[in-house]
Formats: C-alpha cells, sequence, structure tokens
C-alpha cells in the first residue's frame, strides 16, 4: 500500500499529551519508521497504517484509510486479507466538485454498508481546539470505490468534541450511533457515548455516556482515553470493543462492554470487563483500534499496532482469526 504526500507528522489539537508532548511523540514516531520492526511479521497486513477499518460485502473485502497528509479518503478491495497491502487505493473524497468543509485532517473513516447504502462516517480537525465533529457521506451509487456526496455533519444536542463514529446495529434492526467525546469542552478524558438514530445521517436522540476510563489500565498517558468504539454481534449477543488508554503508548489496547438486555440507552444495560481483552505482549506493543470480519467460516480481528516499543504512532496493521467462549463473547486471545 502506498499512501500520497509525505507528511509523517501527526497535528493534534492538544499540546500536551502526558508523559510526552506531541513534537516528543512526532519524534518518536520519526524514529521507528526508520527503523526495522519488531515482533513477527508474519501477520502484517499493511506495514504502515492506522486505524483499520475494513469491511466484507458479497466475496470482497473493502479497505477505508486516509493518505498520508490525512487530506482524501481511500478505498480499496481485494478477495484476500494477505492482499490487502497491495490492493490500489481509490480516493472517493474529497471530489473534484465536492462542497466540503474547512479541515486539516480527516479521522478514521468508516465504510458502513447500511439498508443496502454505502456510507462512510468520519471526524474532521480543522486546527482549533474543541472542534472535531463527525459527518457522514453516502455513495452515488452501489460502488463503493464510486463518488460520495457529503450528506451531513452529525448534529448531537450536546454538541461536544467527538471522533471515531461508528453504527451499532441491535438484533432487531434498531440503529445507534456510537463514538468517543468529552464531557466538556476539555480535554480531560475521552469517554464512550451512544445515541439513537432515525436515519444514518440524523441523530434522534441526545447522547448518553455508556463508559469512562475507569480501571487502572484505561489511564495510561493523559488524557485519559476511550476511543475507536466498535460494534460486534453474534447470535443475538452485542458487544463494543473500545480502545483504551493513550495511543501513543505501549499500554494502549482493548476493552469490551457486553450489552445484558433492555434499553441500550440505559448505561446500567453495558458491563465494562474488568481487564483488557486484547493488550501488548513481549514484542507487540499498543494494540488498538480494530474492525472485524469474516473470512469464510473464521472470525478476524484487524487491528493496530506499534512498529516496536515507544514508537509514538508508528504503526502496523495487523490480521489475527479469533474464536468465541462458551458465553458467547470474543476470545481474541494475545496479539501476534
Amino acid at each position: 500500500m502506498s499512501h500520497s504526500g509525505n507528511n509523517s507528522e501527526h497535528i493534534y489539537q492538544q499540546i500536551h499529551l502526558t508523559p510526552m508532548t506531541v513534537e516528543e511523540i512526532n519524534g518518536k514516531t520519526r524514529r521507528a519508521r526508520a527503523l526495522p520492526p519488531s515482533g513477527d511479521q508474519t501477520h502484517v497486513l499493511v506495514p504502515d497504517g492506522e486505524d483499520p477499518w475494513v469491511i466484507a460485502h458479497e466475496g470482497r473485502f473493502y479497505y477505508c484509510t486516509v493518505d498520508r497528509a490525512k487530506r482524501k479518503i481511500l478505498v480499496s478491495q481485494f478477495t484476500r486479507l494477505e492482499d490487502m497491502a497491495g490492493a490500489g487505493l481509490v480516493q472517493v473524497w474529497p471530489g473534484d466538485h465536492a462542497q466540503t468543509p474547512d479541515y486539516l485532517e480527516i479521522w478514521s473513516p468508516e465504510l458502513q454498508r447500511i439498508d443496502g447504502e454505502w456510507f462512510i462516517y468520519f471526524a474532521l480537525y480543522n486546527g482549533k481546539n474543541a472542534e472535531e465533529r463527525m459527518y457522514v457521506l453516502q455513495a452515488s451509487s452501489q460502488n463503493p470505490q464510486g463518488s460520495y456526496i457529503l450528506k451531513a455533519k452529525l448534529e448531537i444536542p450536546t454538541d461536544r468534541w467527538a471522533i471515531d463514529g461508528s453504527v451499532l446495529v441491535m438484533p432487531g434492526g434498531e440503529k445507534y450511533l456510537i463514538w468517543s467525546g468529552w464531557e466538556g469542552t476539555t480535554n480531560t478524558s475521552q469517554n464512550i457515548y451512544i445515541a439513537r438514530l432515525n436515519k444514518p445521517w440524523e441523530v434522534a436522540s441526545d447522547r448518553i455516556c455508556i463508559s469512562k476510563p475507569h480501571y487502572e489500565w484505561e489511564k495510561k498517558g493523559y488524557p485519559w482515553v476511550n476511543e475507536g468504539p466498535q460494534a460486534l454481534s453474534r447470535n443475538g449477543k452485542v458487544f463494543i470493543i473500545y480502545s483504551a488508554s493513550g495511543s501513543w503508548t505501549d499500554d494502549y489496547c482493548l476493552g469490551q462492554l457486553t450489552f445484558t438486555g433492555g434499553n441500550p440507552l440505559d448505561p446500567a444495560r453495558w458491563h465494562k470487563e474488568p481487564e483488557p481483552v486484547f493488550s501488548k505482549t513481549d514484542t507487540i506493543s499498543g494494540p488498538g483500534h480494530a474492525s472485524f470480519v469474516k473470512a469464510g467460516d473464521q472470525d478476524y480481528i484487524i487491528y493496530h499496532a506499534a512498529r516496536s516499543s515507544d514508537a509514538g504512532w508508528a504503526r502496523q496493521i495487523r490480521a489475527k482469526s479469533f474464536t468465541w467462549k462458551e458465553d458467547g463473547s470474543p476470545d481474541f486471545g494475545r496479539p501476534e
């Protein structure tokens, strides 16, 4: 996979991220990219990438990402996961005549198939503190690599900093938006929020917080982080897998919320596992921000991990098969 542009810096609205500044993290990122990666490379899908979103549809996989400068949304297609790195990326947004908001970076786009149509959810960063918000594109055709229109900014009554939007479809078909946001107007903690969707581009309720960083493993680095929520459902059971702790730390990991029934907008109906469900090993650091696909009958977690320990934001995209426990919850095992 190749990226257009050569910007390897990470722009961020917060000057200081404990225990390092953004400038220091960018320095670690540059040094790590210049060195060979650590850990077994057998399961690396893309040697330089982050926030992987892969979706399976009608025998094909689609990978939705951004260029290195984070200015364009790109989509590739392939038939085997191991072909992901070599699949050609097509720019789908912004288009030649697209009306676009002012922005410096696009964050974490997700290609979703909802009610027979293709949508892309993403956040825009415009360089102004606390102004990140989420948007949705709708495809103009049935081709996920075709053109898209900017359908809407996702308007939430309690309007706060918001990133990592994703759609949760409940077994009965009800749709909810899940994302990471601030409680107030300063960056002290990123929480997981949920709101009901009336349409894929229309929020129909105010936000409800269903997870805040609580355990010590969610508080490595500051501000504290819960982000990247992804729905995972099987046999009527619903889970939200989310990333915890600072993405710039070796301790970035995955946590799990389990829906226990009732109203999804009731925080008490979401049980948080007291331990991470996917975390670092001796050779693989900072595994997080996952998506999930099936290849045949096998389930896979697609995630990013640091190229090496203390690598800042230099990351690789990896794949790992996983199974299910007797209680119906996912068993991701250890990163590999």
